[in-house]
């Protein structure tokens, strides 16, 4: 573990700095573009101005005989479009740490892209060890090509063991953005039975005792994803990070896509993954606070300016646990009216 005097120190000669602090952006949805197909990555600038992060994908859904053009094509679409004039984040997803292309990836794209990039996320993160090694070799390559921006990190929760070292992912760099939950790997990982990308089961539900009668009983499905998604986003809470809900593979089923975004915005994820254009419109309701919580959210932190002493608003006693959960809600608010003006009208910011 590295001591307090050294954990914000640049890990090369010449490496920028580490953020003390994650910038404040709104990131509701990161979504994912394959690079390696030209005709996407032509319609990249449209699809900028309607989302937060634009995420050039390298690992999974990428033909292994497609990852050197895809690598190539990410760096294209990343010097083609300021990202950052748009208010547009700039992430890539990098192969596995114990894939042949990690090396060539993180060099290339680091070199090719320099400080326009803004995060690089991390697939199958085990342990402090992967992010250890991560912070190091990108702190030599930042050096070696005067990027003066630290490249932040953002792993990827797919894994039994990764779910277990969670905290312990989360304190290993000053170079850490937040967390995303990979439901398909981490259900192959625990051994669960099903296929699904996210999402609830059929089968996975609770079942009301029997009734005398003997008429049928009320069955509800529940929430394969609650006790994961519970526990990630403790651990980037209590660290400062971001936690994010991952793909949800099921395109056609929009309403589905939208429980388990809303889902896990109520439990505390900045954002959540889209894979399609379809999922973007969804994201960006979710994510975004509801108008009306906003607006009583405002009257509270009016009604306690420094969150001292009791009010009752609409009815409701206010105290400092309430003023708290408002100011989280407005503060949300704040940041996307800052970057969306239909919300900063919607909002009254």
């Amino acid at each position: 573990m590295k001591t307090p005097r050294n954990y914000f120190k640049p890990l090369a000669i010449g490496a920028p700095a580490p953020l003390r602090e994650i910038p404040p952006r709104v990131e509701r949805m990161i979504h994912f573009v394959p690079p390696h197909l030209e005709k996407v990555r032509a319609k990249v600038p449209q699809i900028a101005a309607t989302v937060d992060v634009i995420l050039g994908n390298l690992e999974d859904a990428i033909p292994a005989d497609a990852k050197t053009l895809a690598r190539r094509g990410f760096i294209e679409m990343a010097n083609a479009t300021d990202f950052a004039a748009m208010g547009v984040g700039l992430w890539t997803r990098i192969n596995c740490l114990n894939s042949p292309w990690l090396m060539d990836d993180v060099s290339e794209i680091v070199e090719g892209v320099g400080n326009r990039l803004d995060v690089m996320m991390v697939p199958k993160v085990e342990g402090p060890w992967d992010i250890h090694f991560m912070d190091q070799y990108l702190a030599q390559l930042e050096a070696r090509h005067g990027v003066t921006k630290p490249i932040q990190l953002h792993a990827i929760l797919e894994t039994a063991e990764g779910v277990n070292n969670i905290e312990a992912i989360c304190a290993a760099s000053p170079r850490m953005h937040g967390i995303s939950l990979g439901p398909a790997d981490l259900a192959a990982s625990r051994g669960m039975k099903t296929t699904r990308v996210g999402g609830g089961h059929p089968y996975y539900r609770v079942i009301e005792d029997p009734k005398a009668d003997g008429s049928p009983r009320a069955s509800v499905q529940q929430d394969l994803w609650h006790y994961t998604m519970a526990k990630m986003v403790d651990a980037t809470a209590a660290y400062g990070l971001k936690a994010f809900y991952g793909p949800f593979g099921d395109i056609a089923d929009l309403d589905a896509c939208e429980q388990q975004f809303r889902n896990a915005f109520l439990m505390g994820c900045a954002g959540a993954w889209t894979l399609h254009p379809d999922q973007i419109a969804v994201a960006k309701r979710v994510f975004s606070p509801d108008p009306g919580e906003v607006a009583f959210a405002k009257k509270i932190l009016e009604a306690m300016p420094d969150g001292s002493g009791v009010a009752m608003i609409d009815g409701k006693m206010q105290d400092d646990a309430t003023w708290k959960q408002a100011k989280v809600l407005v503060d949300c608010a704040r940041q996307i009216a800052g970057k969306d003006p239909e919300f900063a009208e919607v909002y009254g910011l």
